[in-house]
């Protein structure tokens, strides 16, 4: 036994009984207080220390079963063996359904002692594994919180760096001529800033595994404008997407694929002297979502040699790869829609 012994609350009428347990019991190292009715046992327990109850069903000012009731609402309340008679099945069940953690029937005196007395050592064992089972669970919760709030601070600099990176690699481009040189830099910081704005999404997000890509592609496509009439060009850009979760590993590579079609949609879809719309759409199917970028320009159908370095288009096929998915041209009716079908990993899935 402990050092402390273990403290037990007898609650019964019948005052003989109680003194017989409190005395059988104390025998076997236990502290055993008694109490006669409920409102006298309610207010025992209220006085704290209590590390189990035995209870029995007929009292004064009620039966056995208001007591656990009232005990139900009361964070680490002690747990509960219940004293029925022999006969009372249906009060034995009653209390259980209620809440008791055992019952033990009123039989001859020493059978009775010794199934009170393992109901109340398994009583205690049932909550000590609870309240160990609760503080794991609040210490992984815990941790969690902490790994989550750690990761965010993470994304948060991430995306100031790559912001950052993004500022210098423009002012680099802003001292260069024009040209070959000073178009690739441009695009460089154009596929990091759109990397930087999945970790700002994610630092602001109760959800650091997935992104709404929804609200990310709102936020990028604004981002693309600005840059794009910065430099010169008038076209337009129309976004009409669907409320979708994606894994942030996806969200990535959807950030880079649609800032390259739309960047190069913008620079050779209607050509130096003409300007269109650049539509971005994003649609849920059962189980993946359609990517489209499409323009009204000159076309192309994805075949033979891509205008510029090419790089562009290697970048988003590679990209393509990490959704699971190909890209597909569509020239036939005027201009390019590309489209990209990929398999949704749903968050519930995920998490499961």
């Amino acid at each position: 036994m402990p050092n402390t012994p273990v403290k037990i609350l007898y609650v019964d009428d019948d005052p003989a009984l109680a003194r017989l347990v409190q005395k059988a019991l104390g025998r076997r190292g236990y502290e055993v207080l008694t109490a006669g009715s409920t409102d006298e046992g309610l207010a025992r327990v209220e006085l704290g220390g209590i590390d189990v109850i035995a209870l029995d069903h007929y009292l004064p000012t009620g039966t056995g079963l208001d007591l656990i009731e009232t005990l139900k609402g009361r964070e680490l309340a002690p747990p509960v063996v219940y004293v029925t008679g022999s006969a009372e099945t249906a009060v034995a069940v009653a209390a259980l359904k209620a809440g008791a953690s055992d019952y033990v029937p009123k039989t001859v005196e020493d059978e009775f002692l010794e199934l009170l007395v393992s109901a109340i050592e398994q009583a205690l064992e049932k909550a000590r594994l609870q309240r160990d089972k609760a503080r794991a669970e609040r210490e992984v919760r815990e941790a969690r919180d902490r790994a989550e709030l750690l990761l965010g601070e993470v994304n948060h600099r991430v995306a100031n760096s790559l912001a950052l990176v993004a500022s210098l690699v423009r002012m680099q481009a802003n001292q260069l001529p024009e040209g070959e040189a000073r178009d690739a830099l441009s695009e460089t910081q154009a596929r990091i800033t759109a990397i930087a704005g999945i970790h700002r999404r994610l630092y602001t997000s109760d959800d650091v595994r997935h992104v709404q890509i929804d609200e990310y592609l709102a936020s990028l496509v604004e981002e693309l404008d600005i840059s794009m009439k910065a430099a010169g060009h008038s076209s337009t850009i129309k976004l009409d997407a669907e409320k979708v979760a994606v894994p942030t590993d996806k969200a990535v590579s959807i950030g880079v694929i649609v800032t390259e079609l739309v960047t190069n949609a913008f620079k050779y879809a209607y050509g130096d002297s003409h300007s269109g719309e650049v539509r971005v759409g994003l649609w849920r199917r059962e189980t993946s979502a359609l990517l489209s970028v499409e323009d009204d320009g000159i076309g192309w159908n994805g075949e033979g040699k891509a205008k510029g370095t090419g790089l562009g288009s290697r970048v988003v096929k590679a990209m393509a790869l990490n959704l699971g998915t190909s890209v597909v041209y569509d020239a036939s009716a005027g201009g390019t829609r590309v489209t990209l079908d990929f398999p949704l990993q749903e968050p519930d899935a995920a998490q499961a």
